[in-house]
């Protein structure tokens, strides 16, 4: 019987380490894709032969200062939104949470707003593909980053002063201060003139493509960061799936787990939206999808809701620059198509009792 268990357990660890290994060679493919589709396209081969320093000179140009910091912001931004949505989920014991339903994204918008409008961020006519274009971006990244940040340090006060509020009590928290800042949003847009109206708009429907080198690396970072982080909490997360009357009697502190781990969600998915503005539902769609491959154990569900949130919004912004091209679509809006089903189906199937 125990032959026959063991035989069980590692078969199925197989498929959840084939599971990952599939992910991350879609993965390298589409990132492969990505850096060769544009206006200027590039073969396999000579996306291959540039990376090693080989073809022609144009073709690195728009390989190393077009595509790939395109490609990497992609892969960066969506590995941070998906790792930080399967450990949201946990540690609220709600399937529906994430930065976009916790009020992050909004906050981040409303941040990107007053940076562009109030606090010197400005806009200029651009030409090109940009009909706009921030004047001070670090500006905006830094206010982006801080009222996106407010959003879930305003959730985690009052999961302090009111110990008794449930879960979903602190989603529906995020719900009211996704609002106040919806809100918040409008009124400055109102009173802007239409240069920084149309920065703030554009900022909003997400851009993979205006990202350099040095802010690709602070992303990494984080990211790296976070995940390393949330690696080394990964049998706390395994105790809190399973409850936390349960987590407690294995003495795991879980107030205290929730707590770092949302404050280090927070960062990671604030940072990621504070540099390519709103990208919805990532951190929603690529925990459950994972889920349905590699189940609750976090030691696989971690690295594959990293995975499979890169491999996503990759696939989106392909999506966007190939559908009517040379025209490129807003990310934003694509993830949005695809996540708002998912959020609907989640819901009636019996995620809001929980919510």
């Amino acid at each position: 019987m125990n032959e026959i268990k063991r035989h069980s357990w590692e078969g199925a660890q197989r498929r959840k380490l084939a599971c990952f290994a599939l992910t991350m060679l879609l993965l390298a493919l589409a990132a492969l894709a990505s850096a060769g589709t544009g206006s200027i396209e590039l073969s396999p081969w000579e996306v291959l032969s540039a990376l090693f320093g080989g073809g022609e000179g144009m073709a690195r140009t728009v390989l190393f200062e077009i595509r790939l910091p395109r490609t990497a912001a992609a892969i960066l931004v969506g590995a941070a939104l998906g790792v930080s949505g399967a450990v949201m989920q946990c540690v609220l014991n709600n399937p529906l949470a994430s930065a976009s339903t916790l009020g992050v994204s909004q906050g981040a918008a409303f941040g990107a707003a007053l940076g562009i409008i109030a606090f010197g961020g400005g806009a200029v006519e651009a030409g090109g593909d940009y009909a706009v274009q921030i004047d001070n971006p670090y500006i905006v990244t830094l206010c982006a980053f801080i009222c996106g940040s407010a959003s879930t340090a305003v959730i985690l006060a009052i999961s302090r002063v009111r110990r008794e509020l449930g879960p979903g009590a602190l989603v529906l928290a995020g719900v009211a201060l996704s609002s106040l800042f919806t809100g918040g949003s409008t009124l400055l847009q109102y009173f802007a003139d239409d240069t920084k109206l149309g920065a703030v708009v554009f900022w909003t429907f997400g851009d993979l493509g205006g990202t350099n080198w040095g802010e690709l690396a602070l992303l990494g970072l984080t990211a790296a960061a976070a995940l390393c982080y949330f690696l080394a909490k990964r049998w706390d997360y395994n105790a809190i799936s399973a409850g936390s009357d349960t987590a407690a009697s294995l003495g795991v502190n879980v107030r205290a787990v929730t707590l770092v781990s949302m404050a280090v969600c927070t960062v990671a998915s604030a940072l990621a939206v504070s540099f390519v503005g709103i990208i919805s539902f990532i951190g929603l769609v690529a925990p459950h999808a994972m889920r349905r491959f590699v189940g609750e154990d976090y030691r696989w569900l971690l690295p594959c809701s990293a995975a499979g949130g890169a491999l996503l919004l990759l696939l989106a912004d392909l999506l966007c620059r190939v559908v009517i091209a040379p025209v490129i679509l807003p990310v934003g809006a694509v993830t949005s198509f695809l996540g708002a089903p998912v959020f609907l189906y989640l819901l009636l199937k019996g995620g809001g009792r929980r919510a």
